[in-house]
């Protein structure tokens, strides 16, 4: 009788645990191919945009700087090809009736210190091109978009940076006003030095951002 009994305890505990490691198989199989799905999705890529950007005026041709920040959301092995990039700024309100300027990616840029001339200047980076953005490389290209033959006015613009994917992914589109005053439109037309021709657009200046007229437009930081 007690051998009996010990030999069904005996069969219980087996089953049990061919169960029980039946069953954390299927669950680490389980895992495994959740986290494989994972890295196989597409990645879902982001742009944020900056807090200065800059504007210039240079001969019959103006230039405007931005530098957003592209990255990745969730981890995945797969990789994003931003083919192009293009900037659209349209005039509002009383310049409605003014051209649109017809800006395009001329190249990309680094920013540094001019001990010299005691000012931020640029200098040529690389040509306009593709670039990759994955998890591990979050990418922030310092874009220059030129037009020529137009002249920043006084005035509010809605504008927008738009970022071209491959295989026929749908763009990042990322949209912002700007709004020049008549004192930096003069400093734009008119600068002094004439080689200091950058003027900085900010869009979280305290006066600014506490007011309910356009708080998160990009201005000329010293209004």
């Amino acid at each position: 009788m007690k051998k009996t009994a010990k030999s069904r305890r005996r069969r219980r505990f087996e089953s049990v645990h061919k169960w029980s490691a039946t069953g954390a198989a299927v669950g680490a199989l389980s895992i495994s191919l959740y986290n494989f799905a994972e890295l196989q999705r597409q990645p879902a890529v982001d742009m944020t945009l900056p807090h200065l950007i800059r504007l210039e005026k240079q001969d019959n041709e103006v230039g405007f700087y931005v530098q957003p920040t592209v990255v990745t959301r969730f981890k995945s092995e797969s990789i994003e090809v931003i083919r192009d990039a293009r900037l659209h700024l349209t005039p509002t309100g009383s310049l409605s009736s003014s051209d649109r300027p017809a800006f395009y990616w001329r190249e990309t840029d680094t920013w540094a210190y001019n001990p010299t001339s005691e000012s931020v200047d640029p200098t040529w980076s690389s040509d306009p091109a593709p670039f990759i953005v994955s998890q591990d490389k979050p990418q922030q290209p310092s874009f220059r978009f030129v037009a020529k033959d137009w002249m920043y006015q006084a005035g509010r613009y809605e504008a927008s940076l738009e970022l071209l994917r491959s295989a026929g992914r749908a763009p990042l589109i990322k949209k912002f006003c700007l709004i020049i005053s008549q004192a930096a439109a003069n400093e734009l037309k008119n600068p002094q030095p004439p080689s200091q021709n950058v003027r900085f657009f900010r869009n979280d200046l305290p006066k600014y951002t506490s007011s309910s007229n356009y708080p998160s437009c990009y201005r000329r930081d010293t209004d």
